[in-house]
């Protein structure tokens, strides 16, 4: 049975391959593999050789470095239709990756090999100038990250970050699971996990979520959205 058609719908979920030609696509598929992870499982190591990138299909993946002290600090957690470490497959043989890769839960990934991609690339200039068009767009919602964290609030980071969170296809929802853990989201928004406690007391209280354990329920979206300034969808 012939899958290529559906993997290419999936893949086109993410902003790496969403304007990609549909030959251009069907190479890469071709060379992938599809990879399984436990929860707590690594996929690799920061200062590894990056001979891979990968597309998260299900489940949730932490990016993150340890200090000299061993402390943990979440970098990024990739949610399903997102790609990641397709930025290091440039810097050829000496390319290493600059964090760490585990599974927050039961995660499938397909990963993609780093010659299949720079030798798509080497073959076709429209392949090329099109990759760099959508890097480019994702620095810009990059660079649009790094500003709230270092610009706004603490109340601020972790409410954009719930409405993030929030599917598109059930933001009208009054009621949406999120069940990232909540160390994994305080380490995500650079916010001490007291910090986050106390800040989810007070949307808690005020009724627009309610927490139980790990999962948070949000109960007013629209309220949510008022706080960080933004119109009603």
């Amino acid at each position: 049975m012939n899958r290529i058609p559906d993997v290419a719908r999936e893949l086109r979920r993410a902003y790496l391959f969403a304007d990609m030609s549909e030959p251009h696509l069907q190479t890469l598929i071709q060379g992938m593999h599809d990879v399984h992870l436990e929860a707590g499982h690594s996929l690799f190591r920061h200062g590894q050789p990056a001979n891979r990138f990968y597309f998260l299909r299900e489940g949730l993946v932490k990016l993150f470095r340890l200090s000299p002290e061993g402390d943990e600090k979440i970098i990024e957690l990739m949610r399903p239709g997102e790609t990641f470490a397709e930025a290091v497959m440039f810097m050829g043989n000496v390319g290493r990756y600059p964090v760490s890769a585990e599974a927050v839960n039961e995660s499938r990934l397909y990963a993609f090999e780093q010659k299949a991609l720079l030798g798509l690339l080497e073959d076709s200039i429209d392949a090329t100038y099109g990759l760099l068009g959508s890097m480019s767009r994702r620095l810009h919602m990059l660079v649009n990250q790094i500003e709230s964290l270092t610009l706004q609030n603490a109340t601020y980071r972790l409410v954009a970050f719930l409405l993030e969170e929030i599917p598109r296809d059930v933001k009208a929802s009054p009621e949406v699971q999120l069940t990232t853990p909540k160390g994994v989201i305080a380490s995500r928004l650079a916010i001490q996990p007291e910090t986050l406690s106390r800040i989810l007391a007070k949307l808690r209280q005020g009724g627009l979520i309610e927490v139980h354990g790990n999962h948070i329920t949000v109960r007013d979206v629209q309220a949510l959205r008022n706080l960080v300034h933004m119109p009603p969808e």
